[in-house]
C-alpha cells in the first residue's frame, strides 16, 4: 500500500506518481492541510447523540494529510481507473470513488492559495500573468490526451486526430518558460480540432509586451504580443 512515509525515501518515485519532487510537496503540505480542514469544518454535520463509543467504527483509510496529499496527487497525475486507485492504497473503488471526489476541490484550494492555479478564461489570461511578477516569455503549444474510442461514429470522427492517428482530447496550453508555470488552460476540445483553431476559439489575451514562442501548428496565429517567434518551414531542395 502506497504511504507517503515509505515513499518520501525514494525520491524518483515519488516524483514518477506525483509529478512533484519531495521539496515541491512538502511545500504544498502545509497549504493542502490547512485546506483540508477547512473544508471538514464546513463539511462537519449538527451535532447529534453519540450510538457508539469515542473511536469507534470504522477506520478511515486515508489518516493523514500527507497520505491524502500522496492519494490525490497520485490520482490526478497517473489518471488510474478507481478500483486500481483503491488497490494502490488499500481501499475498495466505492471508498477511493468517495475520498477523489472529496479531496479534489481541497487540492484546487490549495493550489489556488499558492497562486500557481492555470487561468482559464482566455480574456483574463493577460490580467493573470501580469499578476505572477514575472518576465512575460511565454510558450503556447496544444496538448493531446488519448482517449478511449468513442463508439457512436459521429463522435469517433469528432475526436480523431489523423496526425496522431488515434481518438484524442485536446486543450491549449500557456507556459511561462523562466518558471515553467502554466498559466493557461484551456477548455477541452475534441482531438481533430487544430492548434491554432482551438487557440483562436478560446481568445487568449496576453500580455502586449509578451515574447511568444510557438511551432508551425499554430502558423497564421496573431495574437497582439511584442514578439511571436516561430520557427520557417524548410524548403525542399530540388533531387
Amino acid at each position: 500500500m502506497l504511504t507517503y512515509e515509505t515513499l518520501k525515501k525514494k525520491p524518483k518515485k515519488l516524483l514518477a506518481l506525483t509529478g512533484l519532487a519531495r521539496r515541491e510537496f512538502d511545500e504544498l503540505l502545509p497549504v493542502f492541510a490547512k485546506a483540508l480542514t477547512t473544508a471538514e469544518e464546513q463539511a462537519k454535520p449538527k451535532p447529534k447523540k453519540r450510538k457508539r463509543a469515542p473511536g469507534g467504527g470504522r477506520k478511515a483509510g486515508l489518516r493523514s494529510a500527507e497520505d491524502k496529499l500522496l492519494f490525490i496527487l497520485v490520482y490526478t497525475k497517473t489518471y488510474t481507473l478507481q478500483v486500481v486507485q483503491g488497490q494502490l492504497f488499500g481501499m475498495s473503488q466505492s471508498s477511493a470513488n468517495e475520498w477523489i471526489h472529496w479531496l479534489l476541490p481541497v487540492l484546487a484550494s490549495a493550489l489556488d492559495t499558492l497562486g500557481v492555479m492555470p487561468e482559464r478564461e482566455g480574456a483574463q489570461a493577460a490580467q493573470h500573468e501580469r499578476r505572477q511578477g514575472e518576465a512575460h516569455d511565454l510558450i503556447v503549444d496544444g496538448v493531446e490526451r488519448r482517449r478511449q474510442r468513442p463508439k457512436d461514429a459521429q463522435i469517433q470522427a469528432i475526436h480523431y486526430s489523423g496526425k496522431k492517428k488515434g481518438h484524442f482530447d485536446k486543450n491549449v496550453v500557456v507556459v511561462n518558460t523562466g518558471s515553467q508555470r502554466v498559466s493557461f488552460l484551456s477548455q477541452t476540445l475534441p482531438g481533430s480540432v487544430h492548434d491554432k483553431a482551438l487557440a483562436d476559439y478560446v481568445e487568449i489575451r496576453f500580455p502586449k509586451d509578451a515574447t511568444l514562442r510557438s511551432d508551425l501548428g499554430f502558423q497564421g496565429y496573431a495574437p497582439v504580443v511584442q514578439a511571436h517567434l516561430q520557427p520557417k518551414k524548410s524548403r525542399r531542395t530540388p533531387s
